[in-house]
């Protein structure tokens, strides 16, 4: 019997001790894994989540090249821009170019331009000859205020009174094939030589002063021959914009009328 009694007591110490030995160990296990694992996990979240790199600067504003409308006057009879219309006579009247030249291409009547259009003019018809085998000569060019005068035949819409033509600032020429087919005539606009030049005249500073549909703004009919110069810069800015007078491009009042 007390040897029974020895043995139990010795089991239920046994039990006791091994409860209390996993009761300490799981609590310090459930400590040392709940640490690690955390721990871990915070780890595991810096090692992940990187800083978020700083956005990178933008690039500097560039600035966008502008065409300076102020580069040469509208109103100087001097200047290569100068405007005339039904609206804006030349100031004087009879003005008269003093850098007058004559021009050495083919002609009808010897034709005087300013140096400047003269120098433009020879390289456009030395470009026609060499890039398409055309053949162009001058029908008209400079016109002083009396030859103006005794030009003017009262009809408005096809010649320009004196003091308002642009022939006489020098800047003009009108232009035709050497043939003369289709001289000073709306079909010269559908010949190589009109074509020629219609789609290059720009090339060398020149436009179509008074396109097809334009009349209500230039106040003259179509004139496929009448080409003005007012230099490469204006009439290659003039191209690409796809504006064909110098009323709109300048923003002017349309002209189809005289104000007196």
């Amino acid at each position: 019997m007390h040897r029974r009694r020895m043995i139990v007591a010795l089991v239920a110490t046994a039990v006791l001790v091994g409860v209390a030995a996993f009761v300490v160990g799981a609590a310090s296990g459930g400590s040392a894994g709940a640490s690690p694992t955390g721990s871990k996990g915070s780890a595991g979240a810096a090692e992940t989540a990187s800083p978020r790199p700083a956005p990178e600067a933008a690039p500097p504003a560039q600035a966008v090249p502008t065409f300076d409308m102020t580069a040469h006057s509208i109103d100087d009879p001097d200047s290569i821009w100068v405007v005339v219309d039904k609206l804006r006579p030349l100031d004087p009247q009879d003005y008269e170019p003093d850098d007058l030249v004559d021009v050495p291409v083919a002609h009808t009547w010897a034709p005087l331009m300013r140096q400047e259009a003269s120098d433009a003019v020879v390289a456009m018809f030395d470009a026609a000859a060499n890039e398409a085998g055309l053949s162009l000569a001058s029908n008209s060019a400079y016109r002083s205020y009396s030859t103006q005068e005794e030009v003017y035949d009262g009809d408005d819409t096809l010649t320009a009174r004196p003091g308002y033509s642009e022939h006489q600032t020098g800047l003009v020429m009108d232009i035709g094939a050497e043939s003369g087919d289709c001289s000073l005539a709306a079909c010269f606009g559908d010949t190589d030589e009109g074509i020629w030049l219609r789609d290059n005249a720009y090339r060398f500073g020149f436009i179509l002063r008074y396109p097809a549909d334009k009349t209500d703004v230039t106040g003259y009919e179509y004139e496929p021959w009448h080409f003005r110069y007012v230099g490469v810069d204006l009439s290659t800015e003039m191209h690409a914009r796809g504006i064909t007078t110098l009323e709109e491009f300048f923003g002017l009042p349309a002209a189809p009328d005289y104000a007196e």
